[in-house]
């Protein structure tokens, strides 16, 4: 086991309301570390809609999943939030009252003394690849994410999808790979249009290859790729060599392991009292689209609100000696000192 991260709270889900948590916290003088299963912070609104406009922020007429999520951090700069992206928690123990001690699946540990589920309907997870026997090389070949870009040094790499991710990680990794052959059932991606533009010059300068069609099959042995199959839109066949797959085929969401947190559960959603939004477990607290309550509302601003009245809960546990005053951004020169700002 790993050296314990310590920190006043740990955040699971870097969404839009995890972000703002940050800054409600960090106005408190309340350290946070956040964890996501994802490989970059946003949440549904950076990953699924990216481009996608969202009206009903107050103060913001029009706004996209991506521009949201990119004011957040910048709103959070000041607290200087510690990210830990691509890792999902495994569990979490109680270790005091409260202080928990939380493990996540890349073996990293935290204890900190609050923990905040932010993680909207549950953790993200990849849609497996629609290809026979594809488990068999899961986690040693075919990879539905990149953690260490390094371990792609010098192979021969298929990467699958038409998307943003499968754009993005067919570029980042193509100075670092033997060759890498991008394969997209149509001739038309959903990626922006300047990673489109990026990969299609890169294939006609024969530096990669492009593949319209499907893998429908793998070639190896003892979960070690060798090559996959690729059925074009034309029925043709062909057969390439490759040593890694990275699938990108989107997400689907899932409760994952929250169920086995001891915390109770109510539909899949986890119920909290609404004066804090603490769960049943004293001091984890659920906030978005994972908590349920009476008159519950699934919008982002109902979960601005649920982490503002988090945060002054989670104050009693951090700072238990310590008075709270509460005091407003546009009078308090102290928040604004802290904000940088004023």
């Amino acid at each position: 086991m790993s050296e314990a991260i310590k920190t006043d709270v740990l955040i699971i889900g870097a969404g839009p309301c995890g972000l703002f948590a940050v800054f409600e916290l960090g106005l408190l003088d309340i350290k946070a570390h956040l964890v996501d299963i994802l490989d970059k912070a946003g949440g549904q609104c950076a990953e699924l809609y990216p481009e996608k406009p969202i009206y009903d922020i107050p103060g913001i007429p029009m706004v996209t999943g991506q521009g949201l999520s990119e004011q957040l951090m910048q709103q959070i700069k000041p607290f200087h939030p510690t990210f830990h992206l691509g890792e999902m928690i495994d569990t979490i123990e109680k270790i005091g009252d409260p202080a928990f001690r939380v493990t996540t699946d890349a073996g990293k540990v935290f204890e900190c003394k609050v923990v905040v589920i932010a993680a909207g309907g549950g953790s993200f997870q990849p849609k497996r690849a629609p290809v026979p026997g594809v488990e068999a090389y899961e986690g040693t070949s075919v990879f539905y994410s990149v953690r260490k870009m390094e371990q792609f040094r010098d192979k021969h790499i298929l990467v699958v999808g038409g998307g943003d991710s499968a754009l993005d990680w067919t570029l980042n990794l193509h100075p670092l790979a033997k060759r890498i052959t991008l394969v997209h059932r149509r001739d038309d991606f959903r990626a922006a249009p300047h990673s489109v533009e990026q990969m299609r010059t890169l294939v006609s300068s024969g530096k990669m290859d492009l593949r319209i069609g499907q893998v429908t099959a793998l070639a190896g042995a003892s979960g070690v790729l060798s090559g996959a199959t690729i059925k074009g839109n034309d029925n043709t066949v062909t057969n390439i060599a490759c040593d890694a797959m990275l699938p990108f085929f989107g997400l689907t969401m899932k409760l994952g392991p929250v169920a086995n947190w001891g915390i109770a559960l109510e539909n899949n959603l986890i119920p909290v009292e609404t004066s804090a939004f603490e769960t049943s477990v004293p001091g984890i607290f659920a906030i978005g689209d994972i908590n349920t309550y009476p008159g519950k509302l699934k919008l982002i601003l109902c979960g601005f609100h649920e982490g503002a009245l988090m945060a002054q809960k989670a104050h009693r546990y951090v700072y238990p000696e310590k008075r709270l005053v509460f005091q407003y951004t546009t009078s308090s020169s102290s928040l604004q000192k802290k904000l940088g700002v004023g």
